[in-house]
């Protein structure tokens, strides 16, 4: 994952405040004279607007002046409170209190922080935002990164482990659209964004509570980041001391939603690197072969992909050096069955490893028990489930003529019947229709 390639304005409060108006954070709310809180109440909430905050003001101050700039705070009804620069002759800006609240440097105290009750603690408002970008995280600490002209970037570190850089619009508004980029993301890249609330030892260290929900009895050597998809799930890998590997896929609400062995993730994101993935792969290949024999199909894997598991049964597409191949299911007893790639249809799965034609030949000698001048067939496609619980494959004829609606029946697989796509309906197949 790259980080956001964009120029970040990250000076906050660029003028320095009159020294009169200058609050440090250590200050307590109740300090605010009555003063400001009334010219607060008095003048921010039409500077908001102007600002283009979604925020109903229940709470306001003016903060001070410094050169052409007024300065207020305000807390608003719902969601994060904000620090308000009102520029002379220019629209004004907006930050965060926990834009506010981040200090420029480490060791300094920031140049303007929120001081109002509502506004105490900015990382309990971020509740929305975060359920927003589908994240599970109870934030624990909480930074201002900076913001572009269209985007606010704020770090999260979490309790639950993983930290995340939450891109909001600019202004933030919980309204809008907002994502959560993991923080392991940005460790090893040259951008602009980086996470500092924790480290990248601390951050990967999460991994290990999958590896202990997973039980499969990996003794940590080393921990890897893998990437993010679009649908929020993050993934991880492991290397073990005893030489194996796993890859992880971790849901958007933090839970372990799926583990492979290294041996069967060549397809997932790139991989194992931490591994001898072909090493694993090998053996993996040498174990199908036997499973597959001895599911009455002979079969020397040469690859191999997996589906997803069905009622407790490992699904994977074989491809064999002699060129057949097919779809393979095998409980954790090793006992299973192998469909070659037209009854795959009839399983309900469909061969994507194998060749276009592979399983064309069972198709058609089944066509020609029905119809010994049938054709032969040149394409194939699930067509849909009877009531009584029959499956319909449509195929299609080399010979350009309309093809034809199989019958089969399933477990095992065996053929009922053949209708001419002449007589029936519901063919879809090129030259059928």
């Amino acid at each position: 994952m790259r980080p956001i390639g964009v120029g970040l304005a990250i000076a906050l409060f660029v003028g320095v405040l009159a020294p009169a108006t200058v609050m440090s954070a250590s200050k307590k709310a109740a300090e605010i004279p009555a003063a400001a809180r009334k010219q607060g109440m008095a003048e921010a909430p039409a500077i908001a607007q102007q600002a283009g905050l979604n925020c109903q003001v229940s709470d306001a101050r003016f903060v001070g002046k410094a050169k052409d700039a007024s300065f207020y705070e305000v807390d608003c009804a719902q969601g994060l409170g904000f620090v308000i620069q009102a520029n002379k002759g220019a629209p004004p800006i907006s930050f965060s209190c926990i834009e506010a609240n981040t200090p420029s440097a480490p060791g300094k105290e920031p140049a303007a922080p929120c001081l109002l009750p509502g506004n105490a603690d900015p990382k309990a408002d971020l509740a929305p935002y975060l359920a927003k970008a589908g994240v599970h995280c109870t934030p624990t600490q909480v930074r201002g990164i900076g913001q572009s002209k269209t985007n606010a970037y704020i770090e999260v570190a979490c309790q639950e482990g993983p930290g995340y850089v939450l891109v909001t619009s600019s202004p933030a508004d919980a309204a809008k659209e907002v994502t959560a980029q993991n923080c392991l993301g940005f460790d090893d890249t040259d951008g602009n964004i980086k996470c500092t609330l924790s480290d990248k030892k601390a951050r990967l260290a999460v991994v290990d509570r999958y590896v202990a929900e997973a039980k499969n009895n990996c003794q940590v050597k080393d921990r890897r980041y893998i990437g993010a998809t679009k649908d929020g799930s993050s993934f991880f890998e492991t290397s073990c001391t005893d030489g194996k590997g796993y890859i992880y896929k971790v849901g958007g609400d933090g839970a372990l939603a799926q583990n492979w062995d290294c041996a069967k993730a060549m397809n997932i994101l790139g991989g194992c690197t931490l591994t001898d993935a072909r090493e694993a792969a090998t053996a993996q290949a040498g174990l199908y072969t036997r499973l597959a024999t001895n599911a009455g199909m002979p079969c020397d894997v040469d690859r191999y992909a997996l589906f997803p598991s069905k009622d407790g049964k490992e699904v994977v597409e074989l491809v064999c050096k002699n060129g057949s191949g097919g779809i393979g299911l095998f409980d954790a007893s090793g006992k299973g069955v192998v469909y070659n790639c037209g009854y795959a249809l009839v399983a309900g799965y469909k061969c994507g490893l194998n060749k276009a034609d592979s399983g064309y030949a069972a198709l058609t000698a089944d066509l020609k028990k029905f119809d010994k001048a049938a054709c032969v067939v040149s394409d194939a496609r699930a067509a849909g489930k009877t009531a009584k619980g029959t499956i319909f494959v449509e195929v299609a004829c080399a010979d350009g003529l309309k093809g034809y609606m199989i019958e089969y029946k399933d477990n095992p697989v065996a053929p009922v019947g053949a209708s001419s796509c002449a007589f029936v309906g519901g063919c879809q197949l090129k030259g059928n229709t």
